[in-house]
């Protein structure tokens, strides 16, 4: 029986364009995805937007537009972004969409009737840009860390989810679901110093969102609604086996989204992926802070194989710094002078003086175990920095052995053997590049490609073929 791969982005919000962390996300969940899909699995990679949010509905009434028509429009740029990037995700959800109001309301209606939605009074603090309760201890200088805005103060009758009921298991869940280390101490020590308070899951006087189930003087609040999406999205695959995920949105899914799935009686999802952000001259990049760097313009300048690989050299854990002078760094030094070069070399090499297979010593240098084990733990940036690290060592090799003046047949076929290789598990991050060097070499990349690694390259006529990366 095929094995199952579920995994998810978190989805946008549409209340302005696509940002550069945006696309570093879809990249990072798509690498992860391709590389599940080479290995034969049966892989469901589910993207989309956040439509019901209350700042989608502020941004379209301080435009003039009506909500439907500005989110519809906004939301066809993360349509873009994505095909653009040339991502492989099967299904795009959009939570205005009938089939995820009815999952929402339903789900909602189940945690209800178990008795733990209930009545009462909220007061406090409200920030517009997380779509979230905040606590004084969460402000700096009065204005919320993440979006560097005073929050509003909030007074209104509303229902409460019994988050506090479920806060032993979350913090057994915790342990063994979020990834890496560094958020889950961060998780378990606000939850030991802080506790869990009883959550606001409905918003009153509002015209936008998924009506109450119970009460239709009520909007189902909008983190309650917009988690939900990994559901009415799984097609049959739930429980999801990665959430990938930004920083700034890990209590949302470390706490209130498995205590949800608990009370409604789901299975709950195997890992919580939650990766840092890009920073723009060491300041986070964000639309609410407006020093974004827009992707679709990047990708009207540069090919999708290019931003992508510039975006996953970046660490996936910690914050890193993005820049278009960085991904040209990245395309110049590392995919036009490492790798094209490569390519370009061996290719033009093999297609004068031909191949004889031998036995390849050099790919038994290739890290097969550790380029794995990385990808298990979502170490995407170490992944590649391995499989270049190997690119090195076969350009050390032909330097070395120089078949330009041998003709030596056997090298050229090591060689052409090792591209072989590279291109497969590169087929994860710059899947365009990996299938013209498949052409290129006669051999075939993608899905369920992995083990064809070990399996030698079957003699075929190599053709130089165009070059891969114009320098710019």
């Amino acid at each position: 029986m095929t094995k199952k791969f579920y995994i998810t982005t978190s989805i946008a919000y549409v209340n302005a364009k696509p940002h550069i962390g945006h696309a570093f996300e879809l990249a990072l969940a798509d690498a992860i995805a391709r590389f599940h899909r080479l290995k034969g699995e049966k892989v469901w990679f589910l993207t989309g937007t956040d439509e019901n949010a209350q700042k989608n509905a502020n941004a379209a009434k301080e435009k003039g537009i009506p909500i439907k028509k500005f989110i519809d429009a906004n939301t066809k740029f993360f349509f873009e972004l994505c095909k653009k990037l040339n991502l492989s995700n099967d299904d795009f959800i959009r939570t205005t969409e009938e089939r995820h109001k009815e999952i929402v309301q339903s789900l909602f209606k189940r945690v209800y009737d178990k008795g733990d939605i209930y009545k009462g009074f909220y007061e406090g603090l409200y920030c517009e840009g997380c779509e979230g309760f905040v606590t004084e201890k969460d402000l700096v200088n009065g204005k919320c860390a993440e979006h560097n805005k005073e929050p509003k103060h909030l007074s209104e009758e509303a229902y409460f989810f019994k988050l506090s009921k479920y806060k032993d298991k979350i913090e057994q869940f915790a342990k063994t679901y979020i990834v890496p280390e560094s958020r889950k101490k961060e998780i378990l020590t606000r939850l030991k110093e802080e506790g869990l308070k009883d959550l606001c899951v409905s918003r009153t006087n509002l015209d936008w969102g998924i009506d109450s189930p119970i009460d239709k003087n009520f909007k189902i609040y909008v983190w309650f609604d917009a988690l939900i999406n990994y559901l009415t999205g799984a097609n049959g695959n739930w429980p999801a086996d990665v959430h990938v995920i930004g920083k700034g949105i890990n209590w949302f899914h470390s706490v209130i989204w498995p205590a949800i799935l608990i009370s409604a009686g789901y299975k709950l999802p195997k890992k919580l992926l939650v990766h840092g952000y890009l920073n723009l001259e060491g300041q986070k990049i964000s639309k609410s802070l407006g020093n974004v760097i827009n992707p679709l313009e990047l990708l009207g300048r540069y090919d999708s194989d290019s931003v992508r690989y510039s975006l996953l050299r970046c660490s996936v854990f910690d914050d890193s710094d993005y820049s278009e002078e960085i991904l040209l760094e990245r395309h110049n030094n590392e995919l036009a002078n490492k790798l094209g070069n490569l390519v370009s070399r061996v290719s033009a090499l093999a297609e004068k003086d031909g191949i004889v297979k031998t036995e390849n010593k050099l790919l038994k240098k290739l890290k097969i175990k550790e380029i794995e084990d990385f990808f298990d733990e979502f170490k995407v940036d170490k992944t590649l920095a391995e499989i270049f690290a190997f690119i090195d060592l076969c350009n050390e090799y032909i330097q070395d052995k120089k078949p330009w003046e041998t003709g030596n047949k056997k090298v050229l076929y090591e060689l052409s053997d090792s591209i072989k290789a590279i291109a497969i598990l590169l087929w994860a991050f710059i899947p365009e590049t990996s299938e013209k060097i498949a052409k290129q070499f006669g051999f075939k990349v993608g899905e369920n490609s992995f083990k064809e690694i070990k399996i030698p390259l079957k003699i075929s006529k190599i053709k130089k073929g165009e070059i891969l990366f114009e320098k710019y």
